[in-house]
């Protein structure tokens, strides 16, 4: 086989159809920047502990609504400084804000961050 034919051939291959699709994947926006990587990154660091999903779970399943950090403590069966700390991270990530309410803290998610995730991990 030629190295041309077998560039084709490799490339043919890297952009086979997906099996449940009849396209190829790529990124839908192209490649991203340095700036983007650093903020994508940081969002998936802090998604890949299960307790910051179960807890992220907890907050986006209310919706629009503000979700108390005592409801966590209970509905999960963790402390108060445990919600605390994975929250700190759910936020500094830019997915939750906070809100100080009284003695307790209350989370809400933010839009446009689970937005910008939804568009990174959109392969086509």
């Amino acid at each position: 086989m030629t190295i041309a034919a077998d560039l084709q051939a490799t490339a043919a291959t890297e952009c086979a159809p997906h099996p449940f699709r009849n396209e190829c994947c790529s990124l839908s926006g192209g490649p991203i920047g340095a700036q983007d990587a650093q903020q994508i990154a940081r969002v998936l660091k802090a998604l890949a502990d299960p307790m910051r999903l179960r807890l992220l779970s907890h907050v986006v399943g209310q919706g629009c609504e503000a979700v108390c950090a005592c409801d966590l403590t209970e509905e999960l069966g963790i402390s108060q400084p445990t919600v605390s700390h994975h929250m700190k991270k759910l936020v500094d990530a830019g997915l939750l804000t906070r809100e100080q309410r009284g003695r307790w803290a209350h989370y809400s998610v933010i839009p446009e961050a689970f937005a910008q995730l939804r568009s990174f991990l959109d392969l086509r």
